[in-house]
């Protein structure tokens, strides 16, 4: 297995909703599962400054939203940050709910595309951003 500073990284959403919290858990599995390293998207967006850094270090990034709000992705964004994999779970026809869960069903389908996505080509490393 890769050291964790070679793995690409996966950020989630983690809202309140069916889709953002499978986000979540997609993320998590793809971590204990050693395929990358899951970084706090909160700490992103609130500016801290050793999880800014690592998302500006230039590795492989797959950002992974619940729906359209695009949670993820605008905190990567505020910081000139673009991950190469952007998913929007909405879109893969789970519609959003608040107070239910989404099946073990569909969280293990999604998880077979998400180790797929990683061990694609779209997840080549990229040139680190200057750190903050």
């Amino acid at each position: 297995m890769p050291s964790a500073t070679h793995l690409p990284l996966v950020y989630s959403c983690s809202g309140c909703s069916n889709v953002a919290q499978l986000a979540n858990t997609l993320a998590v599995r793809l971590d204990r599962a050693g395929l990358a390293e899951m970084s706090c998207i909160a700490g992103v967006g609130g500016r801290v400054g050793s999880l800014v850094n690592k998302a500006n270090s230039g590795r492989a990034i797959l950002a992974i939203d619940g729906c359209p709000l695009h949670c993820a992705r605008a905190c990567l964004a505020q910081h000139g940050v673009t991950a190469n994999v952007h998913i929007t779970l909405s879109r893969y026809g789970l519609r959003k709910r608040y107070r239910e869960d989404c099946s073990q069903a569909e969280a293990d389908a999604l998880f077979e595309d998400m180790r797929r996505i990683i061990a694609s080509d779209r997840m080549q490393a990229r040139q680190p951003l200057r750190p903050v």
